[in-house]
């Protein structure tokens, strides 16, 4: 156990670092946008790709592992939202909700940290749920916020417009590029692959302190009392119901008789058992939901992670 906390300590000590800067007024909020924007259009592409190229075609296009991901990413869905909504949280606040339950912090964090712990064939499956979280998880919670005001028409259209924030979003990009990169074997000349790996190599802390930033400014925004029976429950099923459920449907699939290799079912377990995506706040502000809940129910799972994830890891490896 001690071993496995060497290593993770120095990525959550990251968030907390950026946590503690934004608090302390040592990173002004101002540049935060600008942080966000490096990670998620430069750094944090790049890394993708090195990833996506470096892993065989046939392990980012495993279609056991997307089912068993996407089985259990529905589920927790629809699960969350039937145990959270009330008179006092509605669909909006509920799908946001979910998609914080069921949306693991896998591009910022969970990559690289699996790599460390694992190696390098940690990617792959960690690549495929981060396509299946970003086309399928994030459109649906989006689409069903808007039962609120609209509407199936209206759900249809956010939906649209939720895709249409995939097909802008860089990341599935930097993986399909990858992909096709490691299908066709291209290789970039010596000044741009150098490049490509300084931006790759900057990722991975700078998207961790922004996380903590990120955190620190949600808190510091957002002055609403909110009740604890509103957050904390949803960051217990983040960290606890999410890899029991992958664990299990994936354990299920293998008996039936599914190839899915035992190695990528640990990799998903652990995914799952990471906190949630800090990102979905940007979006819960973007379309008007409780977003200090939302951030809460991060920083709850942020912490909280720090231990449950490394026990997880200690028990599946």
């Amino acid at each position: 156990m001690l071993s496995i906390l060497l290593v993770t300590f120095p990525f959550f000590a990251l968030v907390l670092c950026g946590y503690l800067a934004t608090r302390r007024g040592l990173l002004p909020q101002s540049a935060i946008p600008g942080l966000n924007s490096f990670v998620l259009y430069f750094a944090l592409p790049c890394m993708l790709y090195r990833f996506g190229a470096s892993t065989p075609v046939a392990q980012l296009l495993d279609g056991s592992l997307v089912a068993v991901y996407l089985v259990c990413a529905l589920f927790m869905v629809v699960f969350t939202i039937a145990v959270t909504r009330n008179k006092r949280i509605g669909w909006n606040d509920a799908s946001f909700g979910a998609l914080v339950a069921a949306f693991p912090n896998t591009g910022f964090m969970g990559v690289p940290l699996l790599v460390a712990l694992l190696g390098a064939p940690a990617a792959g499956p960690a690549i495929v749920t981060i396509m299946v979280d970003l086309l399928v998880t994030s459109s649906l919670c989006i689409a069903l916020s808007r039962l609120d005001s609209a509407d199936i028409h209206g759900a249809e259209v956010a939906a649209k417009k939720a895709l249409r924030g995939v097909a802008l979003n860089p990341m599935p990009w930097a993986i399909l590029l990858g992909a096709l990169s490691s299908w066709q074997q291209v290789r970039f000349p010596l000044p741009v692959a150098q490049t490509l790996g300084l931006l790759a190599d900057a990722a991975s802390p700078v998207a961790l302190f922004t996380i903590g930033a990120v955190l620190a400014r949600s808190q510091m925004t957002s002055m609403e009392p909110i009740p604890l029976k509103d957050y904390v429950p949803v960051a217990l099923i983040k960290l606890v119901l999410h890899p029991l459920l992958v664990g299990a449907v994936g354990l299920g699939a293998i008996a039936l008789g599914l190839p899915l290799d035992r190695f990528a079912l640990t990799v998903v377990v652990l995914v799952a058992a990471l906190p949630s995506a800090s990102n979905v706040s940007l979006l819960a502000e973007r379309f008007g939901a409780n977003n200090g809940r939302i951030a809460r129910i991060i920083l709850v799972s942020t912490v909280l992670a720090f231990l449950s994830f490394s026990g997880a890891v200690a028990l599946l490896t």
